[in-house]
């Protein structure tokens, strides 16, 4: 079999102790993984002054594909987004997010299987942004002014959401290249074009264009308005198959998409680019909780499924899957808020670690 490097980005809060967890489960499927350990995140600015070091984007650079706990964002000020930064430094331009129903888990729902494919780079989280008083952003409501393109209050911050034919292109045909490889049947771009005619009209004219280019593929294409899409997502939720969306959308309806499995605990991520690969779960870092060993570990265990895929370990990422089903199936060696969603009560439950060595015990 052969052996893969990969570079392991712990994270903060409860990123180490489910990413422990993740590389027991992982090893015990068989695989040959070789962790090469990057420390990032608030823990390391004062060794570092930076919350991502220049070495940790070297080790992905080297390795190709990463694999990552949660990392700390801090609200309002603070560092930007280590996750962001990672994703733009590397062209990480896919972010991937399946969501399917796990018999078990205390969803409201039993027949969920939708993938989410959020456009990575762009949108509002290029991170352009004005502060308020500042120089740039009074020339910029001056320029807004001048040019008739509206009025924008003085006392304003700014943020600008820049959408390229390019980049919609890229992600709209990943999109329907993953629904023929995956045998899906629907791609739907979700989009707000009705009003914001440059950057969303620009992103639905560019997703139809390349749809025509899959004409012949057997895959359909729809279009919809993303508040009718959030809305019909609850409401109808067998209907959508794959989702392409601007960055801004995709975040929030990956998050609605993993309310409908059961929550950000079963909810796996990948984000992949051309180069390069990192995979990482889509909750946070739940400080609070951290060194308790009371986490739930799936879906950085998920995201690992999604890892060993893109490495051709298939055989394991389907067991490891496998276990997962089983042991939440069963629900009597599972995580408080498994537990919590099932029976109204924590009692029962098992830690983090527990919880990994019952996945392990199935493989």
């Amino acid at each position: 079999m052969a052996k893969h490097t990969v570079t392991l980005i712990p994270g903060d809060g409860i990123g180490p102790e489910l990413t422990s967890a993740m590389c027991r489960v992982v090893e015990a499927a068989g695989v040959d993984i070789a962790w090469e350990v990057a420390e990032a995140g608030a823990g390391v600015v004062e060794k570092y002054g930076t919350p991502l070091p220049e070495h940790v984007l070297e080790s992905i650079r080297r390795n190709k594909v990463a694999i990552k706990g949660p990392i700390t964002t801090p609200v309002g000020g603070g560092f930007r987004s280590v996750n962001v930064a990672i994703r733009k430094a590397l062209d990480l331009y896919v972010c991937l997010r399946p969501a399917f129903s796990i018999k078990g888990s205390g969803a409201r729902y039993d027949d969920i299987d939708i993938v989410i494919v959020r456009e990575n780079t762009e949108d509002l989280y290029a991170g352009i942004e004005f502060a308020e008083g500042s120089d740039a952003a009074r020339e910029l409501i001056e320029f807004a002014a001048a040019k008739g393109a509206g009025i924008i209050k003085p006392d304003s911050g700014i943020s600008l959401k820049p959408i390229s034919i390019s980049g919609t292109q890229r992600i709209v045909r990943y999109a329907f290249d993953y629904a023929i490889a995956n045998g899906r049947k629907k791609v739907t771009a979700v989009h707000k074009a009705n009003i914001l005619k440059h950057s969303d009209g620009l992103f639905l004219k560019v997703a139809r264009e390349v749809a025509a280019e899959y004409a012949g593929s057997g895959i359909e294409f729809e279009d919809y308005i993303v508040d009718a899409t959030c809305m019909q997502l609850v409401l109808h939720p067998e209907w959508w198959d794959v989702l392409v969306l601007p960055n801004l959308y995709g975040d929030i309806i990956s998050d609605l998409a993993a309310g409908l499995i059961g929550g950000l605990g079963i909810a796996m991520g990948a984000n992949i680019g051309a180069d390069y690969a990192v995979f990482e779960p889509t909750h946070g870092s739940a400080p609070k909780y951290a060194g308790k060993d009371m986490a739930n570990p799936t879906a950085e265990i998920l995201s690992a499924t999604l890892m060993l895929k893109h490495l051709g370990e298939t055989d394991a990422a389907d067991r490891i899957l496998a276990a997962v089903r089983t042991v939440i199936g069963a629900g009597e060696k599972v995580t408080y808020d498994i537990r919590r969603s099932v029976t109204g009560s924590t009692e029962g439950s098992v830690g983090t670690q527990a919880y990994a060595d019952a996945l392990i015990a199935e493989l």
